[in-house]
């Protein structure tokens, strides 16, 4: 998919999350919207996946490890064709097959139920050996948030992905520089993320993760990268496409309201007015 198609559906994503965090009245619109363009290019371009079948026994998996942005992952999925974006307002409601974090058993598409943080990162590990010790040539991808990365659970998998050589598998690290408390770096500094990752025998990539050219690049060196596990390390803006929520701490798990969806609709009709006069 060329970058301008990429965009165009990276923001009917983002739609998505605030149709769907506003439906539930809670939820986590900030890291969702930050990774939007992650989420997109991987089920738009990235992963051999198919909608119609989604078990597929060779599909690529993906694990969302930072399972509290599920509005993200799930309006991606539905954009996707997995199940219909109309259901996307029934987030987190009773009975509904889109609950407030991923669940395998209920949501198509969904490859591992997730939600504690740390422990998504160690199923998608199991996953890549599991395909290097079944000969599949699947490959493996998980997304985790830069506060996420202060737990040790997470530095466990990373060891283990380094010495098994897990060249199947992307670690994304969603670094927008805020957590529910405030900037990562105040709360619990995780810097220098490359320089760890580096530590454990990954291959690390820097970009811009809303910036679909250093996404594109990014995920075609890690295919390229032999005999190590490739982690990138993704800086993005919290809230990306909603002026009222971007770089601010405090959407990082809260609904809008009313007038406030209204404003943050309105945010992103302008950007698909701006994409559409790109042709």
């Amino acid at each position: 998919m060329e970058n301008l198609e990429l965009q165009k559906m990276a923001n009917e994503v983002r739609k998505g999350i605030v149709t769907a965090v506003h439906g539930a009245k809670a939820g986590h619109p900030g890291g969702s919207l930050s990774a939007a363009d992650i989420f997109t290019y991987l089920y738009f371009d990235e992963m051999n996946i198919d909608p119609k079948n989604p078990k597929m026994e060779n599909r690529d998996r993906f694990v969302l490890s930072k399972g509290h942005t599920a509005p993200g992952l799930y309006s991606a999925l539905a954009n996707r064709g997995y199940f219909p974006v109309e259901d996307l307002p029934t987030l987190r409601h009773l009975g509904s097959y889109l609950q407030g974090h991923p669940c395998m058993q209920e949501t198509p598409g969904v490859d591992m139920s997730s939600g504690s943080l740390g422990q998504g990162i160690s199923a998608a590990v199991g996953m890549a050996l599991a395909a290097k010790l079944d000969n599949k040539d699947f490959r493996v991808y998980t997304l985790l948030g830069d506060g996420e990365i202060q737990e040790g659970q997470v530095w466990e998998a990373a060891m283990f992905a380094g010495h098994r050589a897990l060249d199947n598998l992307v670690v994304i690290v969603d670094n927008n520089g805020l957590q529910i408390d405030g900037k990562i770096e105040d709360v619990c500094s995780p810097y220098p993320i490359d320089k760890k990752f580096e530590a454990f025998n990954f291959h690390v990539i820097n970009i811009n993760g809303n910036d679909f050219d250093e996404i594109r690049a990014a995920f075609k060196e890690a295919k390229e990268t032999k005999g190590q596990p490739t982690a990138i390390i993704a800086k993005t803006v919290k809230g990306k496409g909603v002026s009222f929520m971007e770089g601010s701490a405090g959407w990082h798990g809260k609904a809008p309201n009313d007038e406030e969806y209204a404003i943050a609709m309105a945010d992103l009709d302008k950007i698909a007015e701006e994409l559409g006069g790109a042709n």
